[in-house]
């Protein structure tokens, strides 16, 4: 038995040395102080002429090529063998062209390389360069020798805070502590004043974090502290999750953040600082994801909040979702038109960039969880039998689920008003501000257009502004004619009005 075991580990030795279609041999590096490692090994491979010093994957599908297996385990010192053409994107990494190509390996141990890209604790290699023949090579040897340091340490400031709070919602739900987080930016003279403040609640879009607090804060406080914004407590909430954004909506998969948040950490957050702890008083805004999460948490909860200014929200009406018609019954392929030509996600100038296709097989490969399209099957998805959300539509064919359109419409926010307009109209009248760009560079305007051709058919003419010529990174800069300051500084005024306004009528 011995010899027959000793004979097929030499067979395969000699096989991994022999050429043959691109494989890889990447070790763990016994001199980095780890222990033994699970986790998605990453391969990207790069046709670039000039040496680069990193290679990874956009949130854009174009550039590198990908090749991803999951690792059960590896100790220092040892090996994985990785073939790149059983998990590829675009296709698999043997049929590329022959020539000078670039490789780097990256072991993403918590699986969130789908949402963060390259974080801290991943462990990765030196690139490498080699001129080969994909098609027939002898294996391509990488070594981690390297881990990520974080890229920023959130430390408290005389006016940006870290806040964290375990929700007993979110931990009964997981069995595990979950904690919500936010970094809150204080007004210049917080600690010296008596006065109490509105707040406003900031989410981020697709992966991003409250970190935001350290990286703007600064900038708001000197502009409260020269009178270009009002003075208000800015608290910039947390909605990443290793499953994706769960953008604060209740779901069976992600949890209750909807209720967690306005039932636990906004009244905790009410009893430490001096907020005016009143409807009138919380104001939310957001961008991308975050646009659709503070416009979903104004509907879901309109005597909750006193208002939402939401900036190119995600899909707010799932007839067009990013192209994709997911409205019950729809049969609509995700990737194609009835024509079959394909559907494009991305665009740039004028000029697409990116198919739906694209999008979603890259990252496949880069993880099952955590990525963009993961993200919001784990939010407005049934849970299946495996215990994972259900997919819209079939990753490989685009053909979408009947039972998962079903469980969508509850998330759907054009027909949520809808259906609900005799209650929920009321509610809204004057609490809704939304924003897009025209170009945006996901098409949201699509479904952005519809929402407010049905808020328009209410009589909400003044709810929506659609920029021209804006997309989705340019939106809020300086506009001539909607907001010479930027969009930012136009909204601070109309949360501040509208504050003072309600103020006003309660002291009467």
């Amino acid at each position: 038995m011995r010899s027959l075991l000793l004979s097929a580990l030499l067979s395969a030795a000699a096989a991994l040395a022999a050429s043959g279609p691109l494989r890889f041999k990447i070790t763990l590096d016994a001199g980095l102080s780890v222990k033994t490692q699970s986790g998605r090994m990453l391969v990207f491979m790069s046709d670039r002429p000039q040496k680069l010093s990193r290679l990874e994957a956009g949130f854009s599908p174009t550039g590198n090529w990908l090749a991803a297996m999951e690792i059960d385990a590896i100790r220092p010192g040892d090996s994985v063998i990785l073939n790149p053409d059983l998990q590829a994107y675009p296709v698999p990494l043997s049929q590329a062209a022959k020539g000078k190509l670039q490789f780097m390996a990256v072991l993403d141990p918590d699986h969130s390389y789908a949402r963060n890209r390259q974080d801290e604790g991943d462990l990765y290699s030196e690139v490498l360069q080699l001129e080969i023949d994909p098609a027939s090579t002898e294996p391509v040897e990488l070594l981690l020798s390297k881990r990520q340091v974080a890229r920023r340490k959130l430390e408290d400031t005389p006016n940006i805070k870290l806040v964290e709070y375990e929700s007993k919602l979110l931990s009964d739900f997981w069995g595990r502590p979950i904690f919500i987080r936010a970094g809150v930016v204080l007004p210049p003279h917080y600690d010296t004043s008596k006065k109490s403040y509105p707040a406003v609640y900031n989410i981020h879009g697709f992966g991003g974090t409250h970190a935001g607090a350290w990286m703007r804060g600064p900038g708001l406080v000197t502009d409260m502290e020269e009178h270009k914004r009002s003075e208000m407590i800015h608290i910039f909430l947390d909605a990443s999750f290793p499953t994706g954004h769960h953008v604060f909506a209740d779901s069976v998969n992600n949890g209750p953040w909807g209720k967690a948040l306005t039932e636990e950490f906004i009244p905790h957050l009410e009893k430490r600082l001096r907020l005016v702890a009143k409807p009138y008083a919380r104001f939310v805004t957001g961008h991308s994801s975050g646009g659709w999460t503070s416009f979903w948490l104004q509907v879901a909860y309109p005597d909750f909040f006193g208002g939402t200014w939401s900036t190119a929200p995600d899909p707010v009406d799932f007839r067009n979702f990013t192209g994709i018609d997911a409205s019950v019954d729809s049969t609509d392929n995700a990737y194609r038109r009835p024509d079959g030509s394909a559907k494009n996600l991305m665009r740039s100038k004028g000029k697409e960039i990116a198919s739906i296709e694209q999008f979603v097989k890259q990252e496949e490969v880069q993880g099952p969880v955590g990525g963009q399209m993961a993200s919001f099957d784990w939010v407005f998805s049934p849970r299946g039998l495996d215990g994972r959300p259900m997919k819209l539509f079939n990753r490989e064919t685009g053909e979408q689920d009947p039972v998962v359109q079903k469980y969508w419409e509850r998330y759907d926010i054009r027909l949520v008003m809808e259906r609900n307009w005799a209650v929920l109209g009321p509610k809204l009248l004057g609490k809704l501000h939304l924003f897009c760009g025209s170009e945006d560079t996901f098409h949201l305007n699509e479904a952005f257009v519809m929402v407010c051709d049905f808020l328009k058919s209410k009589g909400r003419e003044d709810t929506c502004l659609l920029v021209p010529g804006r997309d989705h990174g340019d939106l809020g800069s300086p506009q001539e004619t909607f907001y010479p300051d930027g969009l930012g500084k136009r909204i601070d005024k109309e949360m501040w009005a509208a504050f003072e306004h309600a103020s006003a009528k309660k002291k009467k």
